[in-house]
């Protein structure tokens, strides 16, 4: 690797983001030109603050055909540079390992009698998960200037760190878990040498970054575990805020009005709306939130036809035939209630299962209650959202498992997300908050909501790996 990072030396990035997703995406028109998306999100944000004279690079992976193409073509926007990695690989490594193992693992998913099932299978979609993390690991070594701080993110990248480490000793390493980390017997369900693997490839890393202590200290202790602490890695703790301005502005905008006014008409002349917007992942536990609301009717009938459940459940991961049961599901229940409870002039769910960012935000300002009960979420940006754009205020009930608990949960009302019949109880004293103390709350949850935006939480991160000493 010596001539590689000679060369790289001189030119190099002084500061690179690795994901696997990037902040565009391409798509092959029928007359056969590229059209770019450009995304956002705190990632976006924070590598924005640092200015355009710092010399940053973001490392991610084609993901779609149009992003292959854009390759193939060598088109890419400054300061991207878009991995090739194989379709097939890719998917093993996304969908096999990431996805379906680390996700389910991390957020406690897994029905234990039928699964997991570490067998043949799973050890050749490790070997695409390794070869995926190695891509990573050498299109860093050949980009990074000497010194320079790399930030590699979540659980797609563990093997990352410890891999450019050995090729790169000169660079400041830092990796950022966004989702939870599991205990020590939950994570023990992984075969030992995987165990080891992911641990060490994450320890590779000068600091390493989660989004609440809860979190962090999991981690120490699978280390201490499984090889022995944390040999010299720095832990940290970055509890990422909502972008209030961004909020604001973009939640008055005329699309959003439009939304609003539609919204209102579905929901019905003076009746309360309780909220959710979520993709239909599987730790959302949306199927629960609904069986809470069939059971808030049940115990309180004086809430029938004075209140709708608007339920955003966004497509999530359908190539797993275990999400797509998981859609089918949502809609049974709520098909069910509807039947069940539904009258000619009120429809109890309004389930929206189409991806519209306009429409979210107009259900946040609309929101009299706002329901966050996943069952287990590295943070849960929802939860912090809502309260910055409400319009009249807006009483949370919240999971005790959302990494967001430990900041709002004092001016939340918070339950056990497996309970069903206390978060029925706990809706029902959402709704019968008073304007005035529902005001109050709302206003202390959006101060503690937007207390590291993004670009701050980002540059914190950055300063803190600068301040240590490589390798």
């Amino acid at each position: 690797m010596a001539s590689t990072h000679d060369t790289s030396a001189a030119r190099g990035a002084e500061v690179l983001v690795a994901s696997n997703r990037g902040p565009v995406s391409y798509e092959v028109r029928e007359d056969g030109s590229l059209h770019t998306k450009r995304g956002g999100g705190g990632l976006v944000s924070g590598l924005s603050a640092i200015g355009p004279d710092a010399g940053a690079l973001w490392v991610c992976s084609a993901l779609s055909d149009g992003d292959r193409e854009a390759v193939r073509r060598g088109v890419g926007e400054e300061g991207v540079r878009m991995l090739p990695v194989p379709a097939d690989v890719h998917a093993d490594a996304y969908n096999g390992i990431a996805n379906s193992v680390l996700w389910f693992v991390h957020h406690l998913l897994y029905q234990t009698p039928l699964e997991p099932v570490f067998d043949a299978g799973f050890r050749r979609q490790w070997a695409a998960y390794e070869t995926y993390n190695r891509a990573f690991a050498e299109a860093l070594a050949e980009e990074a200037a000497d010194g320079a701080a790399v930030l590699v993110q979540d659980y797609h990248l563990c093997l990352v760190p410890g891999m450019l480490r050995e090729l790169r000793p000169d660079l400041r390493i830092g990796h950022f878990s966004h989702t939870p980390w599991a205990p020590p017997d939950y994570f023990a369900l992984l075969p030992e040498d995987i165990r080891e693997q992911l641990l060490r490839g994450m320890l590779g890393a000068d600091r390493l970054g989660f989004l609440t202590r809860r979190w962090a200290d999991a981690f120490t202790a699978c280390c201490e575990q499984s090889v022995g602490g944390l040999a010299g890695t720095e832990v940290g703790v970055h509890g990422l805020g909502a972008d209030a301005d961004f909020l604001r502005e973009r939640s008055h905008r005329p699309d959003v009005e439009e939304r609003i006014v539609a919204l209102r008409e579905e929901i019905g002349e003076g009746r309360k709306a309780i909220v959710r917007v979520d993709r239909t992942e599987l730790s959302k536990n949306i199927v629960r939130g609904l069986l809470a609301y069939r059971q808030l009717l049940d115990d309180h009938p004086q809430w029938r036809e004075r209140v709708v459940h608007v339920a955003f459940a966004y497509p999530s991961r359908q190539d797993l035939a275990v999400y797509r049961d998981y859609m089918a599901e949502v809609q049974r229940v709520t098909d069910e209630i509807n039947a069940g409870y539904g009258t000619p002039g009120w429809t109890p769910v309004l389930l929206n299962l189409k991806d519209d960012f306009a429409r979210s935000l107009a259900a946040y300002r609309l929101a009299d209650v706002a329901l966050v009960n996943p069952i287990r979420d590295g943070m849960n940006l929802v939860a912090k959202e809502v309260p910055v754009v409400s319009d009249e205020g807006c009483a949370l009930v919240l999971s005790r498992e959302a990494g967001a608990y430990w900041e709002l949960r004092e001016d939340a009302i918070t339950v056990n997300p497996y309970d069903v019949l206390e978060t029925a109880r706990a809706l029902h004293e959402a709704l019968s908050m008073a304007p005035g103390e529902r005001a109050e709350r709302t206003k202390r949850l959006s101060a503690a909501a937007t207390a590291l935006p993004p670009a701050r939480w980002f540059l914190d991160q950055l300063n803190a790996l600068r301040a240590t000493q490589p390798g």
